[in-house]
């Protein structure tokens, strides 16, 4: 890996560091806060979520998934793989596996019930 690849991919690290910071979560680039510590995920601090940050213009998002998958079995908690990806001057998006995403969906969506169920009858009350 030359220089520059390396330079822009602790870039993109810390872009999406700031991007979870900016919506009031605690974490870090895993090499930058404890140095080389064996893990596998390039951000650590999102609990359930293995990061896999890829910011290049040709991404092959089936061999940046699969490392994803394979970092994450490696790993000895148990975390959804999960790739950031970034071409220049366009948005961050991610890419999951359809049954990880449906499965924080319908996380998702149940509390999303609950609380709507709550309002009701809250409201109900008065």
């Amino acid at each position: 890996m030359s220089i520059n690849s390396k330079q822009k991919g602790k870039r993109g690290e810390l872009y999406v560091v700031n991007k979870f910071k900016e919506n009031g979560f605690k974490c870090n680039r895993t090499a930058q806060f404890k140095g080389n510590t064996g893990r596998a995920d390039d951000i650590e601090g999102i609990d359930y979520i293995h990061c896999e940050v890829k910011f290049v213009e040709n991404l092959n998002i089936s061999k940046a998934m699969e490392q994803a998958v394979r970092d994450s079995k490696a790993s000895d908690r148990q975390a959804f793989p999960t790739v950031f990806h970034k071409k220049s001057r366009e948005e961050l998006l991610v890419s999951m596996r359809f049954e990880d995403w449906v499965q924080l969906y319908r996380e998702y969506y149940s509390s999303m019930r609950l609380k709507e169920l709550n309002f009701i009858e809250f409201e109900g009350e008065r």
